[in-house]
Parts: structure tokens; sequence; C-alpha cells
């Protein structure tokens, strides 16, 4: 029986903090994640609407191995500012790669779209994004808040609002795998018209709601309901890291990447459409000392979908309501 490291956070994998930095006029913000030591990563890019910085050295076949963070961010394209400024807030601690003397801190980026969410986007010239990344930097701690924060902000799924999310999992191996989701789907979280999640074969304890799945399930469960009537194209995404304290080559942070995805599939309906720009980053901090056998891995890449899943929901279950929201918080409307 699997259950949740101490915090139930991404930040119970041992060299991982997270901070969050947000604007609620604006209805965005940035959440990044801080590596104590350079940590193993890769990528895996699943929707057909993505929004990126760095991702591509992130590939095994390439040269950089380890990171020194990585950023979610809202804003849509405007949002990718934020890793410049988590670079300076880095920078500033001597933090880097060291290069013929200069040092470059490797901060890959992913971003997701919460422009018409109901806040004043009136910000003038500049976007603040950079600024929120240098700040969040600053508020990086082992412990941080669901729901309505960071990249989660302004999220919004398809009748919902979305939020920022994390769950752990602690394996029988000793390892620990945990994830962090920026929720922003154009699918939901929930089944049909009911207050029950997706998740909830892999809920643990009550930590969104405890309610199960429905039964019956309702007719409507496999309706597709979409967040807006009208699509262009690029209007959604759901952005996460999976991270673990196992010691994981370049190839095999890939694999975990790629099994977190199927923690979308189990949270999410529908996912990884063409308007989403789904995306999961993998970390692998290596504090365990555990380089897991084959019957470990395959339990460590089962458990980074369902927590995953996890994740997910608890970043809707946690949004609250604020002034000027579109959709209301899972808590006022089915709570």
């Amino acid at each position: 029986m699997f259950h949740t490291g101490p915090r139930n956070l991404i930040t119970d994998v041992a060299g991982l903090r997270v901070g969050n930095a947000s604007d609620g006029r604006l209805k965005s913000g940035v959440t990044v994640v801080c590596c104590d030591t350079p940590a193993v990563a890769a990528v895996q890019v699943l929707g057909g609407a993505p929004g990126t910085r760095e991702t591509d050295l992130l590939e095994p076949h390439n040269s950089v191995e380890t990171v020194h963070a990585v950023v979610l961010s809202g804003g849509s394209a405007y949002g990718l500012d934020a890793a410049s400024g988590v670079q300076a807030a880095l920078r500033e601690r001597d933090i880097g790669v060291e290069v013929r003397g200069f040092r470059v801190p490797i901060v890959p980026a992913a971003i997701l779209f919460d422009l018409p969410n109901g806040g004043d986007k009136d910000w003038g010239l500049y976007p603040p994004y950079r600024e929120f990344g240098y700040d969040a930097v600053a508020n990086a701690h082992v412990d941080f808040q669901l729901g309505s924060v960071g990249a989660g902000t302004g999220a919004t799924t398809a009748g919902l609002k979305g939020g920022l999310g994390s769950a752990s999992t602690v394996l029988p191996s000793g390892i620990t795998v945990a994830a962090l989701a920026a929720a922003n789907s154009a699918g939901s979280a929930t089944v049909g018209k009911r207050p029950h999640f997706w998740a909830a074969p892999f809920e643990v304890g009550a930590e969104f709601g405890g309610l199960g799945l429905p039964h019956p399930m309702p007719p409507d469960a496999q309706d597709i309901v979409l967040k807006y009537q009208r699509m262009t194209g690029m209007e959604n995404t759901t952005i996460a890291v999976i991270a673990t304290d196992a010691v994981l080559t370049k190839a095999e942070a890939k694999r975990l990447a790629i099994s977190a995805h199927d923690g979308f599939a189990r949270a999410l309906w529908p996912t990884h459409t063409p308007v989403d720009g789904d995306l999961v980053f993998a970390l692998a901090t290596g504090a365990s000392g555990i380089a897991p056998r084959l019957d470990q891995a395959i339990q460590l890449y089962a458990a980074a979908g369902a927590t995953m899943a996890r994740a997910i929901a608890r970043g809707v279950y946690s949004a609250t309501p604020v002034e000027n929201d579109l959709l209301p918080a899972w808590s006022s409307r089915l709570g």
C-alpha cells in the first residue's frame, strides 16, 4: 500500500523547494521549482499547443544533463519572461553551470493560457512575469499553498476554476515520487455535472474530498464538455513537474515524464487535445541514493501517473473564489 510523504507535496522529494508569486488583480502568476543541487531533467510534451523555453536541451541525446530550476507560468507566451527573472535570482546566488568564467543557470519553462479569465491584463509596455519569476525564487520553501496561487492563480477548466496542485507517494522501495501541476485544461476534472473527480480511484484519504466515483456512473460521464465553445488553438494547457529522489539517467527521467502523462488521462476528460499544451517536466534529485531495479522502476513509473492524477485533482479542489471570477471554484459550486 502506497502512502504520502509528510507534506503530500512535491517538496517531499529531498532537494526541492517551491516558490509562488502572483497578482490577484491580474489573475495570473508564476511557480518555480528550485533544485538545491542540479537535478537530472527531462520533458515530455503531448498537448498540441505548447509554449516552452529550453526544452530541447532536455532530450536524452543532448548534452545538458541537469537543471537548476523549472518554471510553470501563466500569461501565455508573455509568461516565458518568468524564466529570465528566475535566472537573475539564481545568478545573484551564484547558482548555475560555469562556462568559461560565466555562471549560467539552466531554467526550462512552460506556460499556460490564462489571459481571458476576468483579470486586468493592462500591464503597460512590459508584462510582469520576469518580476514574478524573480520573486518566486525568493519565496521558495518546502511548504507552499495550493489552489489559486502561482501558476494556478487564474487557471480554469471546463466549468470550474483550476489551480495549483501537488501530491507525493512513498514507495516500498523507499523511493519518493511527487507531482506538481497547474491545472488549466480544456476538459473537465470532474465526472459530468457531479462533484466527483475522475482521479478518485487514486485518492489517498480525503485529499480532494473523499467522494470516490459516482455509482452508477451518470449518463453524461462521457460527454465532452470543453472550457470554451469557440477555440482558436492555444487557450488551455496543464503544465506539471514529476519528481523523484531516485537515481535516474536522463533517458530514465524521460520515461518518468512519459509515465506521468498517464495521470493527465486519469484526471481530465478529455486531455492532450489540439488546444492543450500539456507538458510534464521530470526531475530526479538522486537524494535517496537508490538506482531502481526493473521491478522498482515499473512501480515508480506506475506511481508517477497516479500521483500526477492526484496533484491535478488537488489543484482544482483547492481553488478559491475571488472577485470577477468567470467560473466557480469547486468549493462554491460542488463542495
